[in-house]
């Protein structure tokens, strides 16, 4: 137990996080463009299951705010990357609690827009996103050297 918990392991996952997070990026941003949206239309299809062909890109509106969420996600993404390399180990303890509440503040705000817009069921997948984002991030590692 003590080695999954390790700040080496914390590291590890943020960049697992950082994956999570700023995978979504280049999938939105392709929405941007009517030949190359089908990942984001399915992605979003998905998303508001079940599986009906309702969601599409073809408003220029949606392609915008397809343009700012890719943009939005892959930034984020990139900056999970950058403090699990540059910062963590000077301040392991505040990296893992940054990285945890702007995880929580997306669930939080990700669940109620979904369920507010009649898209329910993007909150139960958000969960398995939380899940799979935050990990072993929950619990502060063991106090180990960590340099």
């Amino acid at each position: 137990m003590s080695r999954i918990m390790s700040h080496k392991f914390h590291k590890f996952w943020l960049k697992i996080t950082a994956v999570v997070v700023g995978s979504f990026g280049p999938v939105f941003f392709f929405g941007t463009m009517l030949a190359t949206s089908e990942p984001a239309r399915f992605t979003l299809d998905l998303l508001s299951f079940p599986l009906d062909g309702v969601q599409n890109f073809d408003a220029p509106t949606t392609r915008f705010l397809s343009a700012l969420t890719g943009g939005f996600l892959l930034g984020w993404g990139v900056m999970i990357w950058c403090l699990s390399l540059w910062v963590y180990d000077k301040a392991p303890e505040a990296v893992r609690k940054t990285v945890l509440v702007g995880i929580l503040a997306w669930f939080c705000l990700d669940c109620a827009g979904s369920i507010a817009s009649g898209n329910p069921s993007n909150a139960l997948f958000n969960v398995a996103i939380l899940l799979l984002a935050v990990g072993p991030l929950w619990r502060p590692a063991h106090n180990e050297p960590h340099f």
